[in-house]
């Protein structure tokens, strides 16, 4: 493995955890396309920079794209507070337009600059070990490396000095207002790192990548966890695992580094969400045919309950009074077994003690319709545990 590629890996992952941590919080604050507005409308900022210093290399630049993404951020709010439209609406509004300024300025004023559109959205991680920082005729690395890194470093220190007040303020405004936050402050506070998160990695990997960095790590892990402190450990996993392998993978497949990160942040979403034990879709299909088959074995139970007529409890003739296919029939009578809730005498179906005890609790539920009773009733009687 070369140098570059090292480099290449290295930046990828730093990226990946510089993005994470803003990130997390933008996905619980249901901010996420925030992150795709900074990441566009920061352009003419950029291109501005560029006019007063005639330097690519200028911080600038930096500078001001990051103030562009905070006017971005207050523009999206204060035209959400109008009421006339919706968060999404005004987002849709704001960055095409910042986006747009950005697009003609390079146009008609730097079209002898590399500084096109194709570079600005898509990045080129293979490129940025060839731009390097030299101190006093010393080559110290990649120049990316150095200023997503310092970047990385501010945003971490400022995630332990400032944790309390971010978990507060993002789950609880009103309690953070109360314990004396400001919820505004910390609020910009945010948007100002996520900005200059976004410009820093611009350069290296483009907008598309940071956008999914910053959106897709966190959507995943707050499928696996609702524990803050988890979910950034697992963004930053997540984030990092995709950097390296979607390397590889573009390196075998010959293509775009930043694609192939991208479609491996996309892969491992959909396994999540696919396979993750309590919210994934298997686990809900899951949960749910099991909520369906404890409906039938309270009607089932209701039905022994209501009728002391033998004829009416007789195994034969319940699929017909109750109109069950056999298979299904077979099932409850299965879990009601399983659970001791119903005994046989000749072919004649009875609730046991236990079953008479859960079917009066379950209509005394019926009646008062509380949700935690029926979760109580059955941790009480063990149902579905045999």
């Amino acid at each position: 493995m070369s140098n570059a590629q090292l480099e290449i890996q290295l930046i990828a992952s730093i990226v990946a955890i510089a993005c994470a941590i803003p990130g997390t919080f933008l996905v619980l604050r249901k901010m996420a396309m925030i992150s795709d507005a900074i990441s566009h409308s920061i352009l003419p900022g950029i291109v501005i920079g560029f006019f007063i210093t005639q330097d690519l290399n200028s911080p600038l630049l930096i500078l001001l794209a990051a103030l562009t993404g905070i006017i971005t951020v207050v523009l999206v709010e204060y035209i959400q507070k109008t009421g006339l439209v919706k968060e999404d609406t005004a987002i849709g509004l704001v960055f095409p337009t910042l986006f747009s300024a950005g697009v003609i300025l390079i146009a008609k004023n730097a079209n002898d600059v590399h500084l096109d559109v194709d570079a600005v959205l898509l990045g080129e991680l293979a490129f940025a070990p060839f731009d390097r920082m030299v101190i006093s005729g010393a080559d110290v690395g990649p120049k990316s490396l150095w200023i997503i890194g310092s970047i990385l470093i501010i945003t971490i220190a400022l995630l332990f000095t400032f944790f309390k007040e971010l978990k507060v303020s993002t789950f609880d405004v009103g309690l953070a207002a109360s314990l004396g936050f400001s919820p505004a402050v910390i609020h910009y506070g945010l948007m100002t790192v996520s900005s200059i998160t976004t410009v820093g990695a611009f350069d290296a990997v483009g907008a598309i990548l940071v956008v999914a960095l910053m959106i897709a790590p966190p959507a995943t892990a707050y499928l696996l966890t609702t524990n803050l402190k988890k979910m950034l450990l697992y963004s930053v996993g997540f984030g990092v695992f995709s950097a390296i392998s979607g390397y590889w993978l573009a390196h075998g497949l010959d293509a775009s580094i930043s694609g192939s990160i991208t479609t491996m942040l996309g892969i491992i979403f959909l396994l999540v969400y696919l396979f993750a034990p309590n919210k994934g879709v298997i686990a809900v299909l899951y949960r749910e045919k099991q909520q369906r088959t404890e409906v039938l074995l309270l009607t089932f139970l209701l039905h022994l309950k209501n009728h002391t007529d033998e004829r009416e409890r007789h195994v034969n003739h319940l699929n017909e009074h109750i109109n069950w296919q056999k298979v299904r029939s077979k099932t409850v009578l299965d879990l009601a077994l399983k659970n001791n809730m119903i005994k046989f005498n000749k072919n004649i179906v009875s609730l046991t003690e236990k079953g008479d005890a859960f079917t009066s609790q379950a209509i005394d539920y019926i009646i008062t319709n509380e949700d935690a009773q029926i979760e109580d009733m059955k941790d009480d009687f063990f149902l579905f545990r045999g």
